[in-house]
């Protein structure tokens, strides 16, 4: 009987220009989320964690950190286009068209614009895409581009670091 593998993410030969990856889960946005993030980051402006200074503001509430929300929906994309990246390569054209809120939802939609090899390194090639999360009201919160140095699927050189052990089951 043998290891049933799971998903291992996309190589670089599985992208093509045009596909579409929709994040499967989205993520709620906690309060200690944004003032965690905010106080990890040193940022000091009031508006992400002093609800009587932010009740004044023109948003009436507490804003998240917009590098949290550019974080967040990084994240929610790797599992379709990165879990086999060796290396970020570069990010453009970072906007953010609506707050994000505690409470609010977000997912991210990627897609991809081109692909090449590497010239440098055989065992990758080179990946760009763009990606936007939204919100549970249908708002994009963030868009973005991303280049990034995918590990090809022969070239992949990913340790297997399951700590298997010959121990027998007890239950």
């Amino acid at each position: 009987m043998g290891v049933v593998k799971g998903w291992e993410g996309r190589f670089y030969e599985d992208f093509e220009v045009g596909d579409i990856y929709r994040s499967r889960l989205g993520r709620t946005v906690s309060e200690v989320d944004n003032t965690w993030f905010t106080n990890l980051t040193l940022n000091t402006n009031q508006s992400h964690f002093n609800a009587t200074f932010a009740e004044a503001s023109p948003f009436g509430k507490i804003l998240v950190n917009s590098c949290f929300t550019l974080s967040l929906v990084t994240g929610l994309s790797v599992t379709d286009v990165s879990e086999n990246a060796m290396a970020n390569l570069a990010w453009d054209g970072i906007i953010l068209p609506n707050p994000v809120f505690v409470g609010d939802t977000l997912w991210c939609e990627s897609e991809v614009l081109e692909k090449r090899e590497s010239s440098s390194r055989p065992y990758v090639g080179i990946v760009g895409i763009r990606s936007r999360g939204l919100n549970q009201r249908k708002e994009v919160v963030v868009e973005f581009r991303r280049k990034m140095m995918i590990y090809k699927r022969e070239g992949s050189k990913s340790p297997e670091v399951f700590p298997v052990t010959d121990a027998d089951w007890k239950v």
